[in-house]
């Protein structure tokens, strides 16, 4: 059996074994495959039976040229760089990886916010400038500082995820109300309170985004729905990029109607120089590195191994197309 990884790098930068997935057979590994040229992807699946993605596109062309193909792994939660019509329609089942890093992103969420609360990164540079040293007071700050206990955090999209940071923001001594078209209600009042959108974004002193990208969540947040918040909301976004209409948010960020934003996913990324998000004030962008810890990728790699033992032994998990 030959499996082919289009786009090992981001997932193993050199610091973990692919023996999970050599195990299965000849296993070949890209650290980058150029995205938008199908004709070197074709030629890199060659007549490989498995292949494995994380952000290299498959597209109808790729699934015609290559019909060896049993199997695609999306080293991932989402899942939207594959043709999932074109590989249904050969049988082809997409498997995903949806909870591998639900740890690591609450808890990056969490992280964004508290360096909006402390600007500690800007501080630490500015003791080590000599800016301490040289102060006639005792202690100094830059920024206002915020306090998070008795505050509200507003989390849209109460799954795995959205329930970490809302564990988290509890243990801050923050309020939690959760927005989520499923609702568990063994969750309801010790981990949250479910209610409906119109009130998260009303009532809440912080919006954390942890919802999937569908049509109907794309461009959520809106210069309508931001009309909506508190004045001074913070917003946290490390989901999906284009859940937010980002001039939308920038123009709410110069106008301080958004105190702040804390973002670790945009639009179309890497970040491209004319997002308007890079010159509004009080945006912190770190670059999609939410589910980068070594325990997490680590995880995901195994998990990608036992998918795929899954398939071979016949009972397929995590199928998103079939």
């Amino acid at each position: 059996m030959k499996i082919v990884v289009l786009d090992g790098y981001t997932l193993n930068p050199g610091d973990l074994s692919w023996e999970p997935l050599e195990r299965f057979g000849e296993c070949t590994v890209y650290d980058r495959t150029p995205w938008n040229d199908d004709d070197e992807i074709i030629r890199r699946i060659g007549n490989a039976d498995i292949v494995f993605t994380n952000k290299t596109p498959l597209s109808a062309k790729v699934f015609e040229a290559c019909s060896n193909i049993c199997y695609v792994g999306v080293l991932a939660t989402g899942y939207n760089v594959v043709d999932i019509e074109a590989a249904r329609r050969k049988k082809i089942p997409v498997v995903n990886i949806p909870s591998y890093g639900s740890a690591a992103v609450g808890q990056f969420a969490i992280a964004l916010l508290l360096e909006i609360c402390h600007h500690i990164g800007h501080h630490n540079q500015a003791v080590q400038e000599g800016r301490w040293e040289q102060n006639p007071d005792w202690c100094f700050w830059d920024y206002p500082l915020i306090e998070l206990e008795h505050k509200t955090m507003g989390i849209i999209g109460y799954g795995r995820i959205g329930q970490m940071t809302g564990k988290i923001a509890q243990a801050l001594g923050m309020e939690v109300l959760a927005y989520d078209s499923f609702r568990n209600p063994e969750l309801e009042n010790e981990h949250c309170r479910y209610t409906d959108l119109s009130e998260v974004l009303e009532q809440s002193d912080v919006i954390a985004l942890h919802c999937p990208l569908f049509p109907e969540t794309k461009g959520l947040i809106n210069r309508e729905s931001i009309q909506r918040m508190k004045d001074g909301v913070i917003i946290l976004n490390n989901s999906r990029g284009p859940l937010i209409v980002e001039k939308d948010l920038a123009e709410a960020l110069e106008c301080g109607k958004v105190a702040a934003a804390g973002l670790d996913v945009v639009s179309v990324e890497p970040i491209q120089s004319d997002n308007p998000l890079l010159k509004a004030p009080n945006c912190l962008i770190t670059p999609h590195i939410s589910w980068a810890p070594r325990e997490t990728r680590e995880r995901l790699l195994h998990i990608a191994a036992e998918n795929l033992k899954s398939y071979m032994n016949g009972k397929p998990v995590n199928v998103v197309n079939l």
